[in-house]
């Protein structure tokens, strides 16, 4: 847990080693990058606004030494900074103020994506080529890192092209919940894949949704 504000951390920590995680909290961004370079975690919950290093580049550092999930915190309902956010590694983002049971919530479901491997075929459409066993993607035959959270809402649609999904059940079915987080999550992320990827990857259904292979 990555935050400055003493009182947050402490409840978050709480409220975590409550439901059995082991959690520790560091308040600044250069001791965030060492203590993740010492201990290795699971996962990572870094608030956007550090001293030191702000979470933008906490996340950049973490992320080229080894990858780990990451929520980010943010207090600023700014589009902008959570685009940022996801194209360096963020696998989710809680906006403050916020419950630690939702947290909670967020922080299972990006474990259990993390963990989920799979030994499925290889996914082809239209010049993409994902595989579930390694985890890859490649767009034209040039391969294109992708987050986690960015690879299975990638993947979800590829099992099924043409078929239109609805955020509420993207939402449900990628991230593992349907209530606590607004459509914005997947807009995000779907807009991050469109960066990386190409603006004709995952097309929008305009009143409806997001799919592939739809016009």
């Amino acid at each position: 847990m990555v935050e400055d504000e003493p009182a947050i951390a402490d409840a978050v920590v709480r409220r975590l080693r409550s439901e059995g995680f082991d959690a520790r909290a560091v308040g600044d961004g250069p001791r965030a990058v060492e203590l993740c370079r010492d201990t290795k975690p699971d996962l990572v919950v870094l608030d956007l606004m550090l001293p030191g290093l702000d979470g933008l580049e906490v996340c950049r550092r973490i992320q080229a030494e080894r990858r780990v999930p990451v929520v980010m915190l943010t207090a600023r309902d700014d589009e902008t900074d959570l685009v940022i956010g996801l194209s360096v590694g963020a696998d989710d983002y809680v906006t403050k103020p916020f419950s630690p049971r939702e947290l909670v919530a967020r922080i299972r479901a990006v474990l259990r994506r993390a963990d989920d491997a799979t030994e499925a075929a290889v996914l082809r459409h239209e010049g993409l080529e994902l595989d579930p066993a390694t985890r890859q993607v490649r767009r034209d035959g040039t391969r294109v890192h992708l987050t986690p959270i960015e690879f299975d809402l990638l993947a979800h649609p590829l099992t099924r092209p043409g078929v239109v999904f609805r955020r509420e059940q993207l939402l449900a079915d990628v991230w593992g919940y349907a209530v606590g987080a607004g459509p914005r999550t997947v807009d995000s992320h779907v807009r991050a894949l469109r960066r990386k990827l190409g603006e004709d990857v995952v097309r929008t259904v305009h009143g409806v949704g997001y799919g592939l292979g739809v016009p």
